[in-house]
């Protein structure tokens, strides 16, 4: 079956169409666009209109590749920043009823399990292996005995701490703290790592975005803090410069670097595997599983959340 999920996130709005075949995966089309529906939303909880309109606009033009592609079932998911805004369920509404998808709020352990389960899609993840999502607003941190969602983001920490440009060593070690104090103990012996984040870390050091390239690289932690100290030295508008990096992700980057180096150093791993499958393809899976769609009257909530 050809699906189509819609990952409503905090920092961006990704899309993916696969192919479902007996528990199996295959990617035909993949796209991000940096939304920042979660713009605000630690301090006001509360989505706001311009956020809004940003991921509609984009929530359109998939609308068009989706049909192109001949989706037959499309999710989708909304995550940390849904999760936390008082009108993020009416949001959802809205999306369902204008775009045609089946739409979906996922807790956090929800979302961890949906990412081990991408992950996991054309490769082992041994019992000791931790798999590192980071999202804007909440970082998942997903083994195989337990599913652990922490509201610390690259947009939320960058909201919280990051003021200056560039960031000050006060602030990066505020930032650093506060990572450290919510980190739990656990017992591992190597990670992977998926999303924006890390996949642009590794795209730095390559000097390049090529996903063929980026799934699979390995991102040693002596390269994460290089990475994080050059990024925050630089202001701006010369991280939106860097080879490698979407310029729309520079300001949230450092805020994200700075939870990849905090998790390596807690957990004394050397380096983590880096992965483009992720959420998506677990969510792809829920996808494929969802019956087919009729028309209906409007959701609860539509046309009133913003």
């Amino acid at each position: 079956m050809r699906v189509g999920v819609v990952d409503l996130g905090t920092n961006s709005t990704r899309l993916l169409v696969a192919d479902v075949d007996d528990g199996r995966v295959e990617e035909i089309e993949r796209r991000t666009e940096i939304t920042r529906l979660g713009e605000g939303v630690d301090e006001r909880r509360k989505l706001l209109p311009l956020s809004i309109a940003r991921v509609r606009n984009v929530l359109a033009e998939y609308r068009r590749e989706l049909d192109a592609q001949g989706a037959e079932r499309v999710l989708a998911i909304g995550t940390s920043a849904v999760r936390d805004a008082e009108n993020g369920e009416a949001f959802l509404g809205e999306v369902e009823w204008s775009y045609g998808f089946a739409s979906r709020l996922l807790t956090g352990e929800e979302e961890a399990e949906l990412t081990r389960r991408g992950v996991a899609n054309g490769r082992e993840v041994g019992d000791g292996t931790l798999v590192l999502d980071i999202g804007g607003g909440s970082t998942e941190l997903i083994t195989a005995a337990s599913r652990r969602s922490l509201d610390i983001g690259s947009v939320r920490l960058t909201e919280r701490f990051l003021l200056s440009d560039p960031p000050t060593r006060d602030e990066l070690d505020a930032c650093a703290g506060a990572v450290r104090k919510v980190l739990p103990a656990l017992g591992l012996d190597s990670a992977i790592g998926v999303a924006g984040t890390i996949t642009s870390l590794a795209a730095l050091e390559l000097g390049r975005y090529d996903p063929e390239e980026v799934h699979g690289y390995r991102l040693s932690r002596e390269g994460v803090e290089a990475q994080l100290e050059r990024l925050a030295s630089l202001p701006l508008a010369e991280r939106r410069e860097l080879p490698g990096l979407e310029p729309e992700r520079a300001p949230v980057i450092v805020g994200g670097a700075v939870i990849v180096d905090e998790v390596l150093r807690r957990y004394g791993l050397e380096e983590l595997d880096v992965s483009e499958h992720d959420l998506l393809h677990g969510a792809a899976l829920e996808a494929a599983a969802l019956p087919e769609p009729e028309e209906g009257d409007a959701p609860p909530g539509a046309y009133t959340c913003c």
